[in-house]
């Protein structure tokens, strides 16, 4: 086969998702059904894509001139990507028309940021990250405030666009100040030379710009101040959608971009403030999110949270931190999006039901959904042997690994204050009666993606090895 023809077999992800899109625009506009056809159409690609990748992890190159790469670390990202985006589009199929928004273009907009992730997570040119960050971000924008008729949807989309454009500055701003510095947007060409770059100031502040830029997009404390409002306004699938896969394509460039630095000395430009906003993170999200009632708010504070000990990994900066932040993102994923299907499935037509008080009781109303909810809280808040626990425990001993063991410590209380405002959860749900007297009207598809979601979570947590064993063995 010619190289080049074969450059676009190894492509074959990418392909899938981007004819998928063509093809979703013009289902879109030919037939009155759409939104009946796109969601599995979505969910079809979305699993073809997720299969496809994890066959060829073991194909491991880069592509088009040193622009792309497949195969390896992209590939466990596009799973992750993947799945959580089927995941999200099973669980709004039911739920679109109870929030007033069933139109096709939802899952368009859903398969064109799943795209731009890919290429994020794939790059290994900084003008590539910038493409697919602009792609998730701006199908982002759109979707936190798909329904134009709710206020509260078109302040979290506003929100969001003003302080992405704010944060996507910052990354464009320090992107110039590397190439004027190098010459070069390669981030192989980075890798090569960093001892001899990173004696130039302009070129580490233009370096740390970018950090900033992406600290905005992983909502680590000081850049989080978006976080709460737009998770609250947006739509409870959407929210769902941008907490998990959203902060999995930015830890992937952050990983892309630091393992070219962990290699030279000049790790110790970034250790400094990976260690600063991992503890402000882990604290003030923990902290902050005691005081919240809304269910929405409360999950946005324990992403910075969480956001705070995935960045342990990004200050420990050894092979088995990368090992574990992929982990941790992972068994992320699942917890977050099946926390929200079931918010998603309690919430009435008017945004009410968020709220603490709405899941008094819920085990009386709906055992499964108590049930699932309850994993997933205690997943959340590490608790053995699911599989958040395990995501926590790699991130700590990478971290005592590289002599880091205050940030480890910190990780630790953090995680025992947060135990407290998931545990509650559980309690009002268990121990409480019902204050409202409402009845649940269970969507089979929304059922069905919590259960999915919960099976991920309970063997990852029970047999993690497998899921470890796979990323170890693509982390050179």
């Amino acid at each position: 086969m010619p190289q080049n023809n074969y450059e676009y077999f190894l492509l074959m992800p990418q392909i899938i998702i981007g004819i998928g899109i063509v093809l979703s625009v013009i289902i879109e506009i030919t037939t009155k059904k759409s939104e009946q056809i796109l969601p599995w159409f979505s969910i079809a690609m979305f699993l073809a894509t997720a299969v496809y990748s994890i066959l060829d992890i073991n194909q491991n190159f880069v592509l088009f001139g040193g622009m792309i790469e497949v195969g390896g670390k992209p590939a466990i990202f596009n799973f992750i990507f993947n799945i959580g985006a089927a995941l999200v589009v099973l669980s709004s199929i039911d739920y679109l028309k109870k929030y007033g928004t069933y139109f096709g273009e939802y899952y368009i907009l859903i398969q064109s940021s799943v795209l731009g992730m890919m290429v994020m997570s794939g790059a290994r040119d900084i003008l590539m990250i910038f493409m697919g960050l602009e792609l998730m971000s701006i199908c982002f924008y759109v979707l936190a405030g798909i329904n134009r008729k709710k206020f509260s949807a078109n302040e979290a989309s506003m929100k969001y666009f003003l302080l992405g454009a704010f944060a996507t500055g910052f990354i464009v701003y320090g992107i110039a100040l590397i190439y004027g510095t190098t010459g070069s947007t390669s981030i192989q060409n980075l890798s090569e030379n960093f001892s001899v770059y990173s004696t130039n100031i302009v070129f580490v502040l233009g370096l740390i710009i970018f950090l900033i830029g992406f600290s905005f997009k992983i909502a680590a404390v000081p850049f989080h101040m978006w976080v709460p409002d737009v998770y609250q306004g947006s739509a409870t699938t959407v929210t769902g959608l941008m907490s998990t896969t959203g902060k999995a394509a930015a830890f992937s460039v952050l990983i892309v971009v630091l393992t070219a630095v962990f290699g030279s000395n000049a790790h110790s430009v970034t250790r400094p403030y990976f260690a600063t906003i991992s503890a402000l993170s882990m604290v003030f999200g923990s902290m902050v999110a005691i005081s919240q009632n809304n269910l929405k708010r409360m999950l946005a504070y324990s992403s910075i949270a969480h956001a705070g000990y995935m960045a342990i990994g990004l200050a420990a900066g050894n092979a088995y931190s990368i090992a574990g932040i992929i982990f941790y993102l992972t068994a992320y994923a699942f917890m977050n999006i099946g926390a929200f299907a079931i918010i998603s499935i309690v919430e009435d037509e008017n945004d009410s039901r968020v709220d603490l008080n709405s899941f008094a009781g819920l085990h009386s109303k709906s055992p499964i959904l108590a049930a699932m909810m309850a994993l997933f809280m205690f997943a959340l808040a590490g608790i053995p042997p699911l599989a958040g626990f395990f995501g926590k425990y790699y991130v700590f001993v990478s971290a005592i690994q590289s002599n880091l063991t205050w940030l480890a410590i910190v990780g630790v209380l953090s995680s025992v204050i947060s135990v407290y405002f998931y545990i509650r959860v559980v309690v009002v749900m268990y121990f409480k009666d019902s204050v409202e007297d409402f009845k649940i009207t269970i969507s089979s598809f929304s059922l069905a993606a919590v259960v999915i979601a919960a099976l991920f979570v309970l063997v990852f947590g029970i047999v993690p090895d497998t899921l470890m064993n796979v990323i170890t063995s693509v982390i050179h």
